[in-house]
């Protein structure tokens, strides 16, 4: 099977691997979450499989401001999109965000605050808990979506020092168990940086 096969099964078949991806992460990870959330993950997942989806023409926080000027339910598409792009661009890319002047600080507090928001757009119940959940939650959601992009590509010694360098500046308790895992962190090193 060629690459393009591959890559044309994982299309026909997107939902089934993440569903499988997602399940193995929430089980490695010891990561509780609704199957409300769960299938949303797996939504989100199939949507950016062809990618794109994630580019924005312009800043988050204006995307932002503009969700909140517009009508009701193109402000509930705008803040999904935001929501969305920002917790799928720091699950992905998270780490790419080193020496920038924007930080995954930055896309964690707009993706919440697009998420707390849209929580409350919806009458639905299950609707409206998935967004508080995520909203909530978002830097767990972060590790998860992480433990799938880490565990979907080889990793790099560079990429270790970005695990490294995540764990330091979030506390990541993925990132520290990867560094546990792979023997780059003894659990005494582990205690002080926790407590510092």
């Amino acid at each position: 099977m060629g690459f393009n096969d591959t890559k044309l099964n994982l299309l026909l078949n997107a939902q089934a691997y993440f569903n499988e991806m997602i399940e193995l992460a929430l089980e490695r990870c010891r990561f509780e979450t609704t199957p409300f959330a769960q299938q949303y993950l797996v939504g989100l997942l199939e949507s950016y499989v062809g990618g794109g989806q994630w580019a924005l023409d312009s800043t988050l926080a204006e995307q932002l401001l503009r969700a909140n000027q517009a009508e009701k339910n193109v402000r509930r598409e705008m803040l999904k999109r935001l929501g969305d792009t920002s917790l799928y661009i720091s699950g992905f890319f998270g780490d790419s965000f080193k020496r920038k002047i924007v930080d995954l600080d930055y896309y964690a507090e707009m993706g919440g605050i697009a998420y707390g928001q849209l929580a409350s757009e919806f009458d639905s119940d299950v609707q409206a808990q998935v967004y508080r959940e995520f909203a909530s939650r978002f830097l767990e959601y972060v590790d998860l979506l992480t433990y799938i992009s880490q565990n979907s590509f080889v990793q790099s010694n560079q990429d270790l020092l970005r695990l490294y360098e995540r764990y330091v500046k979030t506390g990541s308790e993925l990132a520290k168990e990867q560094l546990l895992e792979k023997g780059l962190l003894n659990t005494e090193q582990a205690k002080k940086a926790t407590n510092q």
